[in-house]
Order: structure tokens, then sequence, then C-alpha cells
């Protein structure tokens, strides 16, 4: 029995130093284990930075190009970019289901999400333009303002989101939208004023919209990712924090971008009126701004028409979701190869950049009404997006060289209104036709205003044509007698009086001037080149 214990005793000794020698191994695995995860993390680490790194230093160096650096265009570039992204944090949180309604009652919430975005553009185009040109010499303020101020709302709609406060996340929503749009229209503005002489007015404005595109494609698959993750309130507290240090990013921006107030004296003592630009722009920019509302109207009726088409199932392919997605990507690819053609015609004049834009969605709308196929639908949505993306920069070059200075914001808001305006009815065009057209019908109509539109702006410039060859026909007619008269020579003319003075014309561009009393004459500035750089 004693020999039994002693031998029990042995036993479990052993098998407790040979747990215990076990468990020791298995503690030192455990911590080489943690020493090479630690340094895998370490290395994965660093090679992360190292990345960011070298895509930091490669994107400034596509920012700060031809001179963008030191005339302050990088700076307004990045800040754009950053603001974009910021811009589709928000628009994934707030997301919705719309489409995973039933069609007939999609159409009708969609019909009510038109409407309702026309309200902040009516605000913009008699208001926000205004205010902007009156705070011409603080724009830096102003920007950054709209950047603080929008980085407040989506910390109120984050904590609104959880109970569903609705009557917060709602207008919190749409003054997010009229302070982007406030932005927008500030940028526009400055841009002559951070201009380097190497770079085109188009290729500029091109330049910012390929950054902001490209950003804001990156942050909305990660906006609904970390919104499907950790809920859409955490998604808008990191854009609260985004808006807030760009904000900060938006005063650091050179002093050239502010502008001298408006001087009353030059101006024989009063500003220009707030009403002046939405009628009377000059010929250049309404022809400009009448074709870019045409392709705008085409896009939103492009957009609702052919979606609910295949929501019904009457185009032709694959699956609806398949479908959507591939009329998406031709969306998506339209609009950055507009960008990228806006950047390569440089030399190029943007009114026939317009106007050709124009008739290539005219010609494509022909086309893909008579052979009405998916692919046809994909060949519209791509030049659709295509014709949008390259006429408005082109319109916005437009607007910079022969807008005066000290209404430019004010243009650049109606601009703006008007383009909603005419995508809101475009897309509820394209929500009617599609309850009982079919998709030949619905394309030929389009087609029938695309053309329709086209021609009447070709007659209006032939007739502009016509009328200023018949003033230099009669001046020159004019001249011998002039010459041959008994008044005093040309060189013994007496001194011009104050609205007829005499001013030298230097090169530069031609700018529009809006006054009280007179139409928008014309008058010679300096190049359109910063001189601070």
């Amino acid at each position: 029995m004693a020999n039994g214990w002693k031998r029990a005793r042995k036993t479990a000794g052993d098998a407790a130093r040979l747990i215990g020698r076990s468990a020791a191994e298995a503690g030192r695995a455990t911590v080489r284990a943690g020493r090479g995860t630690g340094r895998a993390t370490v290395r994965a680490g660093r090679g992360a930075a190292n990345g960011t790194q070298w895509v930091g230093r490669a994107t400034r160096r596509l920012t700060h190009a031809q001179g963008a650096g030191r005339t302050g265009l990088g700076q307004l570039i990045e800040l754009t970019a950053a603001q974009s992204a910021g811009d589709a944090l928000v628009t994934a949180a707030l997301a919705g289901t719309l489409f995973k309604l039933p069609v007939n009652e999609a159409r009708g919430q969609v019909a009510l999400y038109l409407l309702i975005t026309m309200v902040p553009f009516v605000v913009v185009a008699p208001f926000v333009g205004p205010v902007l040109d009156r705070f011409r010499s603080g724009r830096r303020f102003v920007m950054a303002g709209t950047l603080f101020g929008r980085g407040l709302l989506c910390f109120a709609m984050a904590a609104a989101i959880i109970p569903g406060d609705v009557f917060t996340i709602f207008p919190g929503a749409l003054a997010v939208l009229v302070l982007s749009k406030a932005y927008s229209v500030s940028r526009a503005a400055i841009m002559p004023n951070v201009l380097p002489a190497d770079i085109a007015l188009v290729t500029a404005n091109a330049r910012v919209a390929l950054f902001a595109l490209v950003t804001a494609g990156v942050a909305i698959p990660i906006g609904a990712g970390a919104s499907a993750w950790l809920g859409a309130e955490w998604v808008l507290r990191g854009a609260t924090v985004l808006f807030l240090l760009q904000g900060v990013l938006a005063v650091r921006l050179p002093r050239h971008v502010d502008s001298p107030d408006l001087d009353l004296e030059e101006e024989g003592g009063e500003r220009p009126p707030r009403w002046r630009t939405m009628f009377n722009v000059g010929p250049v920019v309404s022809e400009a701004m009448q074709a870019n509302v045409a392709i705008r109207l085409y896009s939103g009726f492009l957009l609702f028409y052919l979606l609910f088409l295949v929501q019904d199932r009457k185009l032709p392919g694959f699956a609806p979701a398949v479908t959507i997605g591939v009329l998406a990507v031709a969306a998506g690819v339209g609009g950055l190869a507009g960008t990228a053609v806006a950047s390569w015609v440089r030399t190029r004049s943007p009114q026939l950049i317009v106007l050709s834009t124009l008739a290539l969605s005219a010609v494509t709308t022909v086309v893909a009404a008579i052979v009405f196929t998916l692919w046809a639908a994909v060949a519209v949505a791509l030049v659709a997006a295509f014709a949008q993306g390259l006429g408005k920069l082109a319109l916005d070059a437009i607007v910079q060289r022969e807008i005066g200075e000290e209404v430019r914001s004010s243009t650049f808001g109606v601009v703006e209104a008007f383009l909603q305006i005419a995508w809101v009815i475009g897309g509820l065009a394209g929500l009617w036709l599609s309850l009982f057209a079919t998709g030949p019908a619905g394309l030929a109509v389009m087609a029938a205003a695309l053309g329709g539109s086209l021609g009447w702006l070709l007659l209006r410039r032939r007739r502009r044509s016509d009328a200023r060859d018949a003033k230099v026909e009669a001046a020159r007619a004019a001249a011998p007698r002039t010459q041959a008269s008994d008044g005093p020579a040309p060189d013994d003319r007496p001194a011009a009086g104050p609205r007829e003075r005499s001013w030298p014309e230097p090169q530069g561009t031609t700018t529009a001037v809006v006054r009280r009393d007179d139409p928008p004459t014309e008058k010679r500035t300096k190049p359109l080149t910063n001189p601070h750089g």
C-alpha cells in the first residue's frame, strides 16, 4: 500500500513537471510569435507610411506643377479635393434606400427629391453670389466659413442620426448643399487670381475638377463601408473633423486670393445692381450658358429615364442591378474623360468647345434613337457625362475671362442656379416619359431638343457675325468722308471728354463690366496672371 502511494506521488510529480515544461514551452512560443507578429505589424505600418508619403509627394508634384505651387493654385486644388472628399462622406452617410422601393412609389420620392434640390440654388443665385461680391477682400475667410459651417452641421446631424430626428437631418443636409455651392462659386471666382502664366483657364479648371472627382471616388466607397460597419453617425463625425481642418487650410491660402473691394468713386458712387447679371451677361457668356443648360437638361433626363427603363425592364440587357452598374461606370468614365480632354485643349476656344459638346450630344442621341440597344444606352450615358463635364469647365473659363471681378461671384451663382434648374426639369421629364414611352421615343424627343438648341445658337451667332461685319463695312465707308471733311485733323482734335477718354490698350483679356446706366461695355485689363508669382 505504501509502495502504491509512492508510485502514485511519483507519477503525479512527473505529470506536473511535464505539464509545467509544456506550459513553459507554450509561453516561449507565444512570446516568439508575438515578437514576430509585432515585427510584421511594424514592417506593415512602415510600408503603409512610406506608401502614403510617396502618394503625398506624387500628388504634391502634380498639384504644384507649372508654377501652380508659386501662385496658390496648388493649395486651392488640394483644398477643393479635400472638401470634395468631405461632401462624398456626407453623401455616403445620408444615402437612403430609394430604389429598393416599388417602382411607382420610387417615382414620387424621386420627383420630390428633384424639387427639393432646387431650393438651395434659389438661395445661392440671388443672395450668396452678391454677398461674395461684397466681401471680395476676405474670400479666404468666406471659404473657411463655408467649411467650418459644414463641419458644425455634420456634428449636429451625427447627433440626430440615432434618434432619427428628421427635422435636424433634413435642414442640415440642405444647408450643407448650400454651403458647398457657395464654396464652389467662391473658388471659381478667385481662379484668375491664382492662375499661372503657363496654364490656361480651362486647363486650371479641369485640374481642380479632376482631383475633386478622384478624391470623391475614393471617399464614397470608404464612407459607405464605414457607414455599414460603424454607423452613419461616425462617418459624419469623421467629416466634421475633415471640414474643420480644411477651414484652417482655407485661411492659410495666399493673400492675393483676396481682391480689393469695389471703388465706389470709380464706379460712380454706387455698387453694381444685384439683379443686373441675371439677364445682361453679354452674348458670349449667354451663348455658353444656354448651351450648358441644354446639356444639363439632357443629362438629368437620361439619368432618370434610363434608370426607370431598367427598373421597368424596358431596356434589353442584363439583370437590372448589373445594367445600372454598367450605366454608372459609363457615366463615371465619361466624366473623367471630359475632365482629361479639358486639360488637353488648352489652346482651343472655350466657345467652340461648348458648341462642340452640344453637337456631339445631339448626334449621339440621334444614332441611339435609331439603334436602341443596351450598348447604345451606354454610349449616350458616357457622352452625356463627357459633354456635361467638358462643357461646364469651358463655361467656367468663359465667365472667368469675360465677367468683371466685381460681379463675377453673382454671375457664377446665376449660372449654377440655371444649370441645376435645367437638370431638375430634365429629370422630371425623364420620369414622366418613362411611364409610357419606349426607349427610342424618349431619345428621339431629346435629340430634337438638342438639335433645336444647337440650331438656334448657331443662328444667333451668325446674326451677330453679320451685324458686326455690317458695322465694320459702314465704318470703312465713312472713313474717307471723315478725312475729307473740313473738320480738324485726327492729330489736332480736341481732348476727349469724361466718357470719351482715350486709354492705352495693353495686352490682356477682354472683361465685361456691368454698370447701372449703360449696357455691358468692354475694357482691357491686365493679363490673367498672378502678379505675386
